[in-house]
């Protein structure tokens, strides 16, 4: 039974090949649909993409971000139930297009709030 929630981060260096073509991207999203039907009750928030740029908030005040010089930027996100890491390592594992070269995926258990 799934009892705690991950977030999942997804990063990924700047885009350096190609685009898939009209068929890749039909395919992709016939495994990632399968996919979520899989972990239905798994997926919290399937999250997104994020779009270019943004804003960071320091004490000293807000700069334009993220930086260019950064090798890896959060390309989107989404939050997991699972009972443990492991779990949540697999069904992220299992995601298509989520690990890929050039790519990683950061986990981490978000801390609950009941005492």
């Amino acid at each position: 039974m799934a009892t705690q929630k991950y977030l999942v981060f997804l990063r990924s260096a700047p885009m350096t090949q190609q685009p898939p073509s009209p068929a890749q991207m039909e395919e992709m999203y016939a495994a990632f649909n399968a996919w979520k039907e899989k972990y239905i009750a798994n997926i919290v928030d399937i999250g997104g993409r994020l779009r270019a740029g943004g804003k960071i908030l320091t004490a000293s005040g807000v700069t334009d971000g993220p930086f260019a010089e950064a090798k890896e930027v959060v390309g989107g996100y989404m939050v997991l139930a699972a009972k443990d890491y492991d779990d949540a390592l697999q069904i992220t594992r299992e995601c298509p297009g989520v690990v890929r070269p050039g790519s990683s995926v950061e986990i981490r258990e978000i801390a609950s709030t009941q005492a």
